[in-house]
């Protein structure tokens, strides 16, 4: 039963009959909080043509509701504004159809596949807290599509080869001393990230000195004799020298283990990855092929470049005058491969803003090259994540490292819940599940309430809170909800939909909230936005406390009455833990 539908429809049926009037849009707005009534209907686009008073307009359409709807009880006119206000049995009629419904949250199959493209490390460092922002939102995007009916591929394209994997791979070589993982008690990618800051401290020595030889900065930087060697490195590497691809591989197999590592405790995952080892050759092809249809153009000194001017962009190089590729090169043969492997309708590329320009020149270049695919190609940009201290830089060392960012959570975590005394009962091993549950609940939500467009200062001390909108709340507010429901387990009472007869205002406002989930469920697929679903899941959350300290649940003497709340509960508990699902965040039954 869609109550929003049936009122819109009646709406327009008041307007014909009352006033002649043909009207099939007919917009509904909840009603503010402040004033008596769950929906709204504005009459002001009507005064004019009709040449009646809001009132007058108003008051007609509402008697009209009443006398005719069997869903409306009773309304209010403010000015311009019909607040309208729902019938209990409309209330209790909609949320048994969300009762019995198995698939509730759930959209129909939209026979279509997607692909999420995310997380995109480099195998030259650690994942760091942009990572995690990366991370989280792609995997949220896919679990909120894939609830959107699609079937979901989550890819990702690991930068495992260049110039900057060489500069860790000759600084482990020079300072290493066959440092190990096991040796070193560091994980792989830390160890080798290590190396990378090792480069650029003794490489910045080399510049100095240069310059104090009277060489010019940009100068000393091309000469510095650090950077010739890991250049060298890099052309061994492209011919297939051995010994130099014997320490890549063993560099590379350290990162990867310690990325699964971080992956775990993220708790995200992927479908596929691609390594550019693998694709960085790929596009050469596709761009012969332009060349002979004229996208592309050959410039005197061999190079080839695409004329993007008439879109109000520039000349972009595809083919260095050597013949090797650039990065965008490589990501049109990336993006054939991927849609052979897929055929996907629709591919989403989750990179930060600062991108914005290479997606934009990609994908005028997969249209213009008749790619059957480009018109599904979207780049999910996101801003920068900040700290109180200022930008991250990787080779100086100074980012915030995802691993303990992770563990300090967890830690504060750890505090807080002992501070408020929620364990009793429970096991060491039970604790520690919890301390992480709630350390990545926190983090995940503090990073995806944002609108991903947005840039954003991260506080670690507020995103815990257990009060607010913070992850905790919510995951605090469902396991209340199954403390709830094993008391009535113990008592006997069995949840039912039916035979209850009058609603508190409160259990009203959570079943309004409860039906408009698959709307918010559309609405964060189609815009690809988790943010959708935080705020979802926070208002229910909310909501649903108000109801607790409003209206009694175990000492109602009404059974009826009892019945309904313990089904209402239930089917809230569900819906937070579905919401926040989407969100990557598990919400533990008990606290």
């Amino acid at each position: 039963m869609n109550l929003e539908k049936i009122l819109q429809e009646h709406i327009a049926a008041a307007l014909k009959a009352e006033f002649d009037v043909e009207e099939s849009n007919i917009a509904l707005q909840p009603t503010r909080k402040d004033f008596e009534g769950s929906f709204t209907f504005v009459v002001f686009p009507y005064v004019k043509t009709l040449r009646k008073s809001p009132v007058e307009l108003g008051n007609a359409i509402g008697n009209y509701l009443v006398a005719n709807s069997g869903v409306v009880k009773a309304f209010n006119v403010v000015q311009g504004f019909l607040n309208i206000s729902i019938a209990d049995a409309a209330w209790l009629d909609m949320f048994g159809g969300i009762f019995k419904d198995k698939k509730f949250g759930q959209l129909a199959d939209k026979k279509e596949t997607v692909m999420v493209e995310y997380s995109s490390p480099n195998t030259n460092k650690p994942l760091h807290l942009g990572h995690l922002r990366n991370n989280f939102l792609g995997f949220s995007v896919a679990q909120i599509l894939s609830a959107n009916g699609y079937e979901l591929v989550k890819a990702n394209l690991v930068n495992d080869r260049g110039i900057h994997i060489c500069k860790s791979m000759l600084a482990y070589q020079k300072f290493g001393n066959g440092e190990t993982p096991e040796s070193s008690g560091l994980k792989g990618d830390h160890l080798v990230g290590k190396y990378y800051v090792e480069f650029d401290k003794h490489y910045k020595v080399e510049i100095e000195a240069l310059k104090a030889n009277g060489l010019s900065e940009d100068d000393a930087k091309k000469q510095a004799p650090l950077l010739i060697e890991a250049q060298e490195m890099l052309l061994k590497w492209e011919e297939g020298d051995a010994e130099t691809l014997a320490l890549w591989n063993k560099m590379n197999d350290w990162v990867f283990a310690g990325f699964n590592q971080t992956y775990q405790k993220m708790g995200v995952s992927f479908d596929k990855i691609y390594r550019e080892s693998n694709t960085y050759l790929l596009g050469k092809k596709s761009v012969e092929e332009g060349l002979k249809s004229g996208v592309f153009f050959q410039k005197e000194d061999s190079s080839v470049w695409i004329d993007l001017t008439d879109e109000g962009l520039d000349q972009k190089l595809v083919l260095r005058k050597d013949g090797t590729s650039v990065y965008i090169t490589q990501d049109i043969g990336t993006a054939d491969l991927k849609y052979n492997d897929f055929k996907m309708s629709k591919s989403v590329y989750v990179v930060g803003n600062e991108q914005d320009y290479h997606f934009e020149v990609l994908f005028k270049i997969l249209k213009k090259l008749g790619r059957p695919y480009s018109d599904g190609t979207y780049h999910l940009s996101y801003g920068m994540v900040d700290l109180p201290s200022g930008k991250m830089k990787s080779r100086e060392g100074t980012v915030v490292d995802a691993d303990d960012l992770m563990q300090e959570m967890t830690d504060t975590a750890r505090e807080r819940t002992l501070e408020l005394g929620k364990i009793d009962g429970f096991s060491k091993e039970e604790a520690e599940e919890l301390y992480h549950t709630l350390a990545m609940g926190a983090l995940k939500y503090f990073l995806l309430k944002v609108d991903p467009k947005k840039r954003m200062l991260f506080n670690p001390e507020e995103s815990i809170d257990f009060q607010g909108n913070t992850g905790p709340f919510i995951q605090y507010t469902h396991a209340r909800i199954c403390s709830i429901l094993r008391k009535a387990h113990e008592q006997g009472i069995i949840g039912v939909a039916s035979n209850y007869k009058t609603l508190h205002e409160s259990e009203q406002e959570v079943i309004y909230l409860l039906s408009e989930y698959p709307k918010k469920l559309a609405d964060a697929g189609r815009e690809l936005s988790p943010s959708l679903i935080a705020q979802y899941a926070y208002d229910l959350a909310k909501a649903y406390n108000r109801f607790y300290n409003e209206v009694s649940i175990f000492n109602e003497t009404d059974l009826d009455a009892q019945q309904f709340r313990i089904a209402f509960s239930s089917v809230v508990g569900e819906t937070i833990k579905k919401a926040m699902a989407l969100l990557g965040i598990n919400v533990p039954s008990r606290m």
